[in-house]
């Protein structure tokens, strides 16, 4: 059986991208599925390159750690 085709691996992928800020779910879905560099994002959002560069790049690391850890929790950023 290929992986791509497993059901419990794509299970775990898209609770890893639903657990995602939507801002980051957003961005990286346009980035991954739809091949947008960040300078189409930015005019698209109203985000400057680097705002999405920033956001992409903060995907990428909790959509990992969402991979990691099934039972991480989202925080909302109360404090700072």
């Amino acid at each position: 059986m290929n992986d791509s085709h497993d059901p419990a691996l794509i299970a775990r992928l898209e609770d890893a991208l639903l657990r995602l800020p939507r801002i980051q779910r957003d961005i990286f879905l346009a980035v991954r599925l739809d091949a947008l560099s960040y300078g189409e994002i930015a005019e698209r959002t109203g985000l400057t390159s680097g705002q999405v560069e920033r956001l992409f790049a903060g995907a990428l690391g909790n959509f990992s750690r969402n991979l990691r850890d099934p039972s991480r929790q989202r925080w909302r950023r109360w404090f700072r």
